[in-house]
């Protein structure tokens, strides 16, 4: 929802600027549901999601087809969170979240969007992707892996953790790469 913001550090007070389709949906949600409420006797705490990532939810089939990535030094920053650790802010913030709200849920340690492919391709004992040009992304590359590649930011989850007390259970990719792995 922040859309680009050329790998600076974000949170919860940087204004939202989406481009991507999704990012506007996302938008377009929140408002829809801030109008609800002002018209319901309820409350609203909203939860901005990182890449969700888990056992189930990791791109193994693209690494099985063996589709390329950009280089590292190409790759924008992403963040993520550990589907485990979703579930854990989800009822924190349900106990804990105060009305009107807005919580970025990741796990704080945000990472090159190529490294994730290769450590996730490690961890699954399979070919790293094969390297290619940005220039060659438009061909070689889903419209969807390509919004994700123009934007860059690191999302700060300090809110989250000391407002909704939640201590994460896997705080660093390679944690919950270990986890996702280590139950297969």
């Amino acid at each position: 929802m922040y859309g680009d913001c050329r790998g600076e550090w974000v949170d919860e007070s940087t204004p939202v600027n989406p481009k991507a389709d999704r990012a506007l949906r996302r938008l377009d949600a929140e408002q829809q549901l801030q109008a609800w409420v002002r018209h319901q006797d309820t409350e609203l705490v909203r939860l901005r999601v990182a890449g969700i990532y888990g056992p189930d939810k990791l791109p193994l089939q693209r690494l099985r087809a063996g589709k390329p990535m950009v280089a590292e030094r190409h790759a924008p920053w992403t963040n993520r969170i550990h589907v485990d650790d979703l579930v854990q802010v989800l009822q924190a913030a349900m106990v804990r979240g105060r009305n009107g709200e807005v919580y970025n849920v990741t796990d704080g340690q945000p990472g090159n969007m190529a490294a994730y492919f290769n450590r996730v391709a490690d961890f699954a004992g399979l070919p790293r992707p094969a390297v290619i040009d940005p220039s060659a992304g438009e061909q070689a590359l889903s419209a969807g892996l390509r919004s994700y590649l123009a934007e860059s930011r690191r999302i700060d989850n300090r809110k989250m953790l000391r407002e909704l007390g939640v201590e994460l259970r896997y705080p660093t990719l390679e944690q919950g790469l270990a986890a996702c792995f280590s139950v297969r």
